[in-house]
């Protein structure tokens, strides 16, 4: 723990000397922002989840989270960005499925996590999740570090987004996890642009790599990507744009085992969203996720529990609405299928503004399905949520 305070007191100390440094040499400016959630959320657990692993039948937990944003720009093509999170997890039994404290993720080959309290019911974990140095040139940018890639279109899921995925299911997840990397985009001129990326692994041969280019088509922006990820060979194409007055998005992938290409899979999403009033709004999204089963049998729960996939079966459908009751004061509601075994999930959400700065929301996230079905093994949700932007 020693270690990483004194790697987090030098990173503190080194922004605020180019902060300070700034009234002489006016070149150095500092920004800094941040927020601090408060997830109080109580669950209830079906029957027969509770039998089968020996839950208990109900469970209260509260998740805060602060996260601290400073980023150091030094002059006017450089930034050093840095973000650095405090979760505190509580849960009143001590044992649950799928929440647990913050971890390194595949896609950081250095370990900035550590949680200097781990009790039964309390963990305490601080961690690094934006690292990086951004240099800005005439013809585009180069970053290094722990950083955040932003690919593709969808608005529930993104197939080409192979760094930082999040389950959907997950209410309580807020960012994407960063990944260490190198990145290049060039810009070619006006919607068009090549983003290159490298991400090392701790065996070097085992690295990630690929790359994005991204254009305007006739008022629809078009991207194809590809390259090497988790030792699979993959491409694939992202697509936004108009039809009248709705919008339409898809994008997929097509991914093969580098050593064995007849061990392939695709997985893409089509989706569509409407603005039907002033006040309400709708989207509806279709994903085929080639990667899963169709027999719940053939589930494979712990790389889903172990984050290394967020769906388990191959056909969902999502569908949902957002209703501006008054300025401050908006509802959504929605609803995520497995159409392979029947399960989901209804999700109501009310969401008020208190301030500019100040968000108060409510809501609940409902399952069904069968025994063993996906999200039978998801826990019935009732929560609070309380965020401060500063």
């Amino acid at each position: 723990m020693r270690i990483h305070f004194t790697i987090i007191l030098l990173i503190f100390s080194a922004l605020n000397h180019f902060a300070q440094s700034s009234s002489s040499l006016h070149s150095f400016n500092m920004d800094f922002s941040g927020y601090v959630v408060n997830l109080p959320v109580y669950q209830v657990n079906n029957k027969s989840l509770v039998n089968t692993f020996n839950l208990e039948n109900s469970q209260f937990l509260n998740l805060t989270r602060t996260r601290l944003r400073p980023t150091l720009n030094i002059g006017s093509k450089t930034r050093i960005n840095f973000e650095y999170e405090i979760a505190a997890l509580y849960i009143n039994t001590g044992n649950s499925i799928f929440i647990s404290t913050p971890q390194k993720s595949s896609h950081q080959i250095i370990d900035l996590t550590w949680t200097p309290v781990n009790e039964r019911n309390l963990s305490v974990t601080h961690f690094i999740d934006r690292l990086s140095l951004r240099q800005s040139f005439e013809w585009g940018n180069i970053e290094v570090g722990r950083q955040r890639i932003q690919w593709g279109s969808g608005r529930i899921w993104n197939p080409t987004d192979l760094f930082n995925p999040i389950n959907p299911a997950l209410f309580y997840k807020i960012e994407k996890d960063g990944a260490d990397i190198i990145s290049l985009k060039y810009i070619f001129g006006n919607f068009t642009d090549i983003d290159l990326v490298f991400n090392a692994a701790e065996n070097f041969s085992e690295s990630n790599y690929g790359f994005r280019f991204r254009t305007n088509f006739n008022e629809y922006d078009i991207s194809l990507m590809g390259g090497r990820f988790d030792k699979r060979i993959v491409a694939g194409l992202d697509i936004a744009g108009n039809f009248f007055d709705a919008g339409l998005r898809g994008e997929g992938i097509f991914s093969a085992d580098e050593n064995l290409l007849n061990n392939n899979f695709i997985k893409f999403i089509v989706g569509a969203d409407y603005q039907f009033t002033s006040k309400l709004y709708g989207v509806i999204e279709y994903h085929f996720n080639g990667e899963g089963k169709k027999d719940k049998s053939e589930y494979e729960l712990l790389k889903l529990v172990n984050n290394k996939i967020i769906n388990l079966s191959k056909n969902y459908l999502y569908e949902g609405l957002i209703f501006q009751y008054h300025p401050l004061i908006t509802f959504t509601l929605s609803n995520n299928t497995n159409l392979n075994d029947g399960s989901g999930y209804l999700s109501i959400l009310a969401n008020y503004s208190l301030t500019e700065n100040i968000y108060i929301n409510v809501g609940t996230q409902i399952l069904y399905g069968n025994d063993f079905t996906e999200y039978w093994y998801y826990s019935k949700s009732f929560y609070a949520q309380g965020e401060y932007y500063f």
